[in-house]
């Protein structure tokens, strides 16, 4: 599929790099347009209807998650670019949203590209959008489980734990519902990483909002909030200790 692009960032050296990437490096792909904020995006958009918008974040006057108060549904699809930030990186990566990172790596480029091109589901992107446009608007609140036809998408708070199986994890929701997504439990964890879930063992990493009783014996059980048993290993132990008694496990 050829797609018409639109980049969008107020660092004009940013846009020449970019835009020499895409026209000499990337096949199927036309740059039809260039913005240096969030209101020429908007026009241009307008204008062109683009298949695909490379958006900076961090600009003056808006920022580049303000252009989808402009879109609330947005009928092209979104690349992300952006200098390291760890707030706006986690919010990007829990919402399933590609993202470049500055310097933007040619072969990252093409992938994101490819990933692109392998999907058509303009509500799923729209979907994605939302539950981006509420990470930022709260503290990370939901995260996109991939799931064989397409992506659900979860709330943080409403994650029990999740129990790794070979090349598998399962979601259990506070809710009782069980999502079995085709992700290794690790992928879940660095995704997590930094808000209130702990790896308990190999095979669980669990909420600690959701941590109901910790019964302290030769086998130490963690009992969760739905009613489940989880194990502790003996080399997570000292430090399991330590989250809950420092009040860092997001406990009150």
């Amino acid at each position: 599929m050829d797609l018409k692009a639109i980049i969008v960032d107020d660092e004009e050296d940013s846009r020449i790099v970019l835009f020499n990437m895409l026209s000499n490096f990337c096949e199927g792909v036309e740059v039809i347009g260039q913005a240096e904020n969030v209101a020429e995006a908007v026009k241009l958009i307008n204008q062109h209807q683009p298949n695909v918008v490379f958006l900076d974040i961090e600009m003056p006057e808006q920022n580049g998650f303000k252009l989808f108060d402009y879109f609330n549904e947005p009928k092209f699809e979104v690349i992300f670019t952006t200098a390291y930030n760890q707030y706006a990186v986690e919010a990007l990566r829990l919402s399933a949203v590609d993202y470049l990172l500055k310097p933007i790596d040619l072969e990252q480029l093409r992938d994101a590209i490819s990933r692109l091109n392998s999907q058509d589901d303009n509500q799923q992107n729209a979907e994605k959008i939302t539950a981006l446009k509420e990470n930022i608007a709260t503290p990370l609140s939901k995260i996109a489980l991939p799931t064989n036809d397409g992506f659900v998408f979860v709330k943080i708070e409403d994650i029990v734990r999740c129990e790794a199986s070979g090349n598998y994890t399962t979601f259990f929701l506070i809710t009782k519902e069980k999502i079995i997504v085709t992700k290794t439990l690790g992928v879940f964890e660095k995704k997590l990483n930094g808000l209130t879930f702990f790896r308990s063992s190999r095979s669980d990493l669990i909420n600690l909002k959701h941590l109901e009783r910790y019964i302290r014996h030769k086998n130490p059980t963690i009992v969760m909030a739905d009613g489940s048993n989880v194990s502790l290993s003996e080399s997570r132990r000292s430090e399991f200790i330590k989250k809950i008694e420092s009040g860092n496990s997001g406990m009150v």
